[in-house]
């Protein structure tokens, strides 16, 4: 698969509802776009697999989050990279699939798919500092942590977290808030914020540039996008380029009007 082949199925899957959002394909398609003309078969594989070894931990007398746990740390041997935490590779699925390590939102991607499908209730959660995933079990909802094997996260551990991460204790000690469900989509550009923070630190603004217009397409209604996708550009001296995203800002949202309009006057000076 190409660059621009890839490009194409995210613009497609931008247009998708939140209740069809095709999560894998976009992630695999996004894994390319980084870094393209790899073999993407192994993925693909890892993909099915997945959902055999989790509707075979189903079919016994696993719990839900029990039966998720085993399958994709058991069984797949997915866990969290706790040595290379800011490795490239850890929010690669290409990447992910050869090493079976990665960051709690990318090994977050393989747990949702599996999932989908078995028709299993599983959801991510955006937890401040820490992705998530929250199960639907017969005695409610629970919270596992896909980084650490799919372990349980208990409620006390779940407002603990949340202090730590800077909530007020009015909010941390409210447990539907901090499991409220995210769509597919939002999962998939938090991967992608991940890696363009990752990027602007490493001042790698070529893959900078590229998650951000990746977040651009998955979510072509939001504007924020394009404004990464300028700063990126600038930090290259790719000035027109980084005008023609501030434009597109401006036209997405008015709201965005003024910080952008501004960002134009001063690219726009530097070509000048």
């Amino acid at each position: 698969m190409t660059r621009e082949e890839a490009e194409q199925i995210l613009i497609k899957a931008g247009k998708a509802e939140d209740q069809t959002f095709p999560l894998f394909e976009a992630a695999l398609a996004c894994a390319v776009h980084d870094v393209p003309e790899r073999d993407i078969e192994p993925a693909r594989q890892l993909g099915k697999d997945a959902v055999t070894a989790l509707s075979h931990r189903l079919a016994g007398r696993e719990s839900p989050d029990e039966a998720v746990a085993e399958a994709m740390a058991g069984d797949l041997r997915l866990e969290g990279d706790v040595i290379h935490y800011d490795h490239p590779a850890n929010a690669d699925l290409i990447a992910m699939t050869e090493r079976r390590k990665g960051l709690p939102v990318m090994l977050g991607v393989i747990y949702i798919h599996a999932a989908r499908g078995c028709r299993l209730d599983l959801s991510g959660v955006d937890f401040p500092g820490h992705f998530l995933l929250r199960v639907e079990t017969g005695h409610g909802p629970v919270a596992i942590d896909p980084f650490s094997e799919g372990r349980l996260v208990l409620p006390s551990e779940l407002s603990r977290r949340a202090l730590h991460a800077g909530l007020t204790p009015d909010v941390a000690g409210r447990l539907d808030r901090l499991m409220a469900p995210v769509s597919d989509r939002a999962v998939l550009i938090r991967l992608q914020n991940n890696i363009f923070a990752r990027a602007q630190v490493a001042g790698d603004w070529e893959a900078a540039e590229r998650s951000a217009l990746r977040r651009a397409l998955l979510d072509p209604k939001d504007h924020r996008p394009w404004l990464d996708v300028a700063r990126a550009r600038e930090a290259q001296g790719a000035l027109a380029g980084a005008l023609e995203a501030l434009g597109r800002a401006q036209v997405l949202d008015g709201g965005a009007a003024i910080a952008a309009r501004a960002a134009r006057e001063r690219v726009r000076l530097q070509l000048n």
